[in-house]
């Protein structure tokens, strides 16, 4: 019974995120066809339109927006909007949690410093695969300024959370992997692997 369940429980983690995955990029195209689609069924013909034009519409959308983005006066008002849902009690919190996530996983802006670490604690010492949020002491609280230490988020597998703290620079030593990479390893235990692109 055990080997059974065993087996089950192997199957399942291995189709869940595939799954997952095609539902997002279905529910994703299934709304952009109901929305746009919509919209330019009342523009165009009924002779004219063709399934599949709200999702190009979307696309195209998305692109614009993408591009709109590198003006300042269109981050500027963007941010002014966002300011909106940083007021509201319950969105706020949500908003927020949203936000920071997709800015750590694919960041909007470039940071002064972007690294993935190996931090070494405790005696025997241990390593942890961290990131790097702040190189210098500048954007620190008063009292935990310091040159010669750097901010490092550690990860906690299989959780959205870690533990953010602040250690000498001889602590971290300069790991040859991307952000995507790092996520990936060590939110799921190192499960993954790192070279699961090339199977």
């Amino acid at each position: 019974m055990k080997s059974i369940s065993r087996t089950f429980l192997t199957g399942l983690v291995t189709i869940l995120p595939v799954i997952l995955t095609i539902y997002l990029l279905y529910w994703l195209v299934i709304s952009m066809e109901a929305v746009l689609g919509g919209m330019i069924r009342q523009v165009l013909p009924a002779s004219s339109y063709w399934p599949g034009m709200g999702v190009i519409a979307g696309l195209i959308v998305v692109f614009i927006i993408g591009l709109l983005m590198h003006a300042y006066v269109v981050r500027w008002l963007f941010a002014k909007g966002e300011a909106v849902f940083y007021h509201m009690p319950l969105i706020n919190s949500v908003y927020r949690a949203m936000r920071d996530f997709f800015d750590f996983i694919v960041p909007t802006t470039k940071k002064e410093f972007e690294q993935v670490v190996a931090v070494t604690l405790g005696d025997p010492p241990v390593e942890l695969v961290g990131f790097v949020t702040q190189a210098t002491g500048q954007r620190l609280p008063e009292g935990l300024r310091a040159d010669d230490r750097v901010l490092v988020y550690l990860p906690l597998s299989y959780m959205i959370g870690g533990y953010t703290i602040l250690l000498p620079r001889s602590a971290v030593r300069p790991l040859d992997m991307s952000m995507e990479e790092a996520m990936r390893f060590t939110l799921t235990a190192g499960v993954t692997g790192t070279n699961t692109a090339n199977l």
